[in-house]
């Protein structure tokens, strides 16, 4: 019988560095509970991308070294610890690699505790990093699936940005609703001061439907199909629609005590609607950008914002050759100023005079 050869494990090179990047996002569109086939309700969410920040992460495998001895820059990111050493058993597993320690750096400025995915940032990065360093190839449901074991819950920032309803303690996609949501700008603001919301004192809320089981399931399945119409007409109209009615649902969750008066600017200046993070501070207006006069909109939405307390923070679209990137909005100290913008092909600009 001839004798087959088998190949010699692969064997990393010292100091070999991977680098791994994911984006963030806005908070939600929709949040909430929907029947599977069977009937039974699954926790799904649809985020609101947010192009430009974002958290990075470098990862120094030391070859030789015990499986359990990867460290982690700044010491509190303890999930993105997590997700690197189960990505390093994972990676050396796909390539043939003796399983390591190794060194794992994080950066980035993205705000914790606002509801904009900072840890589900902090975790894909590090995945990435660490499949970097061993020269592996992990797919968006490897991803997902590792995310959720590392931080017990993911937002879906390892896909392409397409909209879908995600499970988000499952790691898996349970409807692609599209291509792109419906065009919108968005003038982003914080609320409870920007403080950041403890997000563990608020877990298990989304396991399971409130009091009002059925009707929450029936009103959730609602907001889905008005938002799969969203999606496929591109109307921003219905989207603000969704938006709004889920941030209401998600109150009990989380009771935001600024919403009505969120809510009242929108109506006032005609903003198509809110949007809020379910599991954070982070909000914003959605203006549809094919009305005339969106600068003057825009500014007034600012002040109108501002004028509440409510820091403005960032104004993004969601639409364009290629979603522009956020424009993060710095107060400036005169009374007498006034936040101008502009909108050339698809693209915002942001100044104050």
């Amino acid at each position: 019988m001839r004798a087959v050869a088998v190949p010699p494990p692969r064997v990393l090179g010292p100091g070999r560095t991977g680098a791994g990047h994911a984006p963030c996002h806005h908070g939600e569109i929709l949040q909430g509970f929907f029947r599977d086939p069977a009937g039974r309700p699954r926790a799904g969410l649809v985020t609101l991308p947010v192009p430009g920040p974002g958290s990075r992460a470098r990862f120094v495998p030391r070859p030789g070294s015990a499986p359990d001895a990867v460290t982690v820059t700044p010491a509190d990111r303890t999930k993105a610890l997590r997700a690197a050493r189960l990505a390093v058993e994972e990676c050396a597993r796909g390539t043939g690699t003796p399983v390591c320690g190794g060194e794992l750096r994080m950066g980035g400025s993205l705000p914790v505790g606002l509801g904009m995915g900072s840890s589900s940032s902090d975790v894909l990065a590090a995945l990435r990093a660490v499949a970097d360093a061993f020269g592996a190839d992990l797919d968006a449901d490897t991803l997902a699936s590792l995310a959720v074991r590392a931080e017990g819950a993911s937002d879906p920032l390892m896909l392409d940005g397409r909209p879908v309803l995600f499970a988000q303690r499952e790691g898996r996609v349970l409807e692609v609703l599209g291509e792109a949501l419906p065009p919108v700008v968005v003038v982003g603001c914080t609320l409870g001061g920007g403080r950041p919301v403890d997000t563990l004192a608020l877990a298990g809320r989304d396991l399971s439907p409130g009091s009002d089981g059925v009707a929450e399931l029936d009103a959730y399945e609602r907001l889905l199909d008005l938002l799969r119409q969203a999606v496929r007409e591109a109307d921003p109209v219905l989207l603000g629609r969704v938006a709004t009615a889920s941030a209401r649902l998600g109150r009990r969750r989380l009771a935001h005590p600024e919403f009505p008066a969120l809510v009242e600017v929108a109506e006032r200046l005609g903003a198509v609607g809110v949007q809020v993070a379910h599991s954070g501070n982070v909000a914003g207006l959605l203006l549809d950008p094919s009305g005339g006069g969106l600068r003057r909109r825009v500014r007034g939405c600012a002040r109108a914002l501002t004028a509440l307390g409510l820091p403005v923070t960032r104004i993004f679209a969601t639409y364009g050759p290629a979603a522009p990137p956020a424009l993060p909005y710095s107060p400036c100290p005169s009374p007498h100023s006034s936040p101008r913008t502009s909108l050339r092909n698809g693209a915002l600009s942001w100044t104050r005079t």
